[in-house]
């Protein structure tokens, strides 16, 4: 079980959100109309090893025929609305007006960064996160069409190894991290695991010096 705490009664600032995932925790709403997050720290960590990522044989396929296009960090909007929409895989979200706001100002800081899944003008599918020192917090992912999150994960791997990361974390596990190789680790584990992350150093944009 995740371990909540009462709603903040703080200001909900962009360093009081980088100290709290340096600690382990993270903010959620109940849903898009509370004005109101709490902090949550599972018992059971969601996080994919970046040596262990799951890439089947029909994504491999899928990837080389689909023509989409993937690019970072161009389309803040379209990610964050896209995560927080109401469709036939999620039925509600935690993703209110504080959380676009500030987490919306750590992308322009350079902090929060984004995936995109492009066919032509379209925006098919993504996700966003945080990179602090060598751990990347994954927050949300979508898809408008079939595989497009999966492929969105897929580079994020590539990019997170080649720039020097060491945690993926998740949050949480679902079906569908799962099948992309991701497991639950316990909440000590994880904040061994962090540790030794948020120490070191790695750089977000290795990926595009090395093509």
């Amino acid at each position: 079980m995740a371990r909540r705490s009462d709603p903040f009664a703080v200001d909900i600032t962009p360093e009081l959100i980088i100290r709290a995932y340096r600690a382990g925790i993270f903010p959620m709403a109940e849903d898009a109309g509370d004005e109101n997050l709490f902090w949550v720290s599972p018992e059971e960590r969601g996080v994919i090893p970046l040596d262990g990522f799951h890439l089947s044989r029909s994504l491999r396929k899928a990837m080389r025929k689909s023509g989409w296009a993937i690019r970072v960090d161009t389309d803040w909007d379209g990610i964050i609305e896209g995560c927080a929409t109401v469709g036939e895989d999620r039925h509600s979200t935690w993703i209110n007006a504080t959380i676009r706001a500030v987490y919306g100002e750590l992308f322009r800081r350079g902090v929060a960064h984004t995936v995109e899944v492009w066919d032509g003008s379209d925006l098919v599918g993504g996700l966003y996160g945080l990179a602090i020192g060598a751990a990347f917090f994954g927050e949300s992912m979508f898809h408008r069409r079939t595989d497009a999150s999966k492929m969105a994960m897929a580079h994020l791997v590539e990019r997170l190894n080649t720039g020097g990361f060491v945690l993926l974390d998740t949050q949480f596990l679902t079906d569908h991290l799962a099948s992309l190789g991701g497991i639950e680790i316990s909440r000590a584990d994880y904040e061994d695991q962090l540790a030794r992350a948020t120490a070191l150093d790695a750089d977000w944009h290795a990926w595009e010096r090395n093509q």
